[in-house]
């Protein structure tokens, strides 16, 4: 009989530190959860927006630069404002063009190629930029390709590789386009697109 109620205790000690273990820790887990369900401030959405625009690379091609101590570097007034209006269109009669080959401007702000001359857009919040755009409109050009984000346009010419972010999630899309809202306004009209037979 006793030999029996010391094995009991054992065990039944055993099984109350276990449900004391187990309680605390789904207690945890349960606290844990609840804070990475937390919602991001308007801030954080907008650096989210600028860190995304930077790894992906937007500012190659839509931001103007200049020849500075390091290579080319971003205008900081200009940036994001695409290919400068009042910049002197090249003329671009390279045989090699024909053949398949693609040239850019100097600051990678306008390319030519089989498709013509493309131009990249104004992506400030400004009127000549995506100011009049919906998101909506946003995600459209760029996870589907189409220009100014409108159903019936045309599609997005390159070097634009739209093609790269069709899997972007509505989050990351949100996130970009309020980081494109909060920036300075640049107006600046960009050139529509020359096909190849004006080249």
């Amino acid at each position: 009989m006793k030999k029996t109620q010391k094995t009991k205790l054992p065990i039944l000690l055993v099984l109350a530190i276990t449900f004391a273990y187990l309680s605390t820790s789904c207690s945890t887990k349960q606290e844990n959860n609840e804070e990475s369900y937390v919602a991001e401030s308007e801030d954080d959405v907008v650096k989210k927006g600028q860190y995304l625009i930077a790894i992906m690379g937007c500012n190659d091609c839509h931001s103007p630069k200049r020849m500075g101590a390091n290579g080319p570097e971003i205008i900081p007034e200009l940036m994001l404002s695409g290919y400068p209006a009042d910049r002197p269109i090249l003329k671009f009669d390279d045989p090699l063009i024909k053949e398949g080959f693609a040239m850019f401007y100097p600051d990678l702000t306008a390319a030519a190629g089989p498709w013509g001359v493309s131009f990249a857009g104004n992506l400030t919040p400004d009127e000549t930029g995506t100011g009049n755009w919906t998101e909506a409109q946003f995600k459209k050009a760029i996870t589907e390709g189409k220009f100014k984000g409108l159903e019936n346009e045309r599609m997005l010419l390159p070097p634009m590789p739209w093609f790269n972010f069709v899997s972007l999630t509505d989050e990351d899309v949100h996130a970009m386009f309020m980081y494109l809202k909060s920036i300075k306004p640049v107006s600046n009209l960009v050139p529509a697109p020359i096909s190849p037979d004006n080249m």
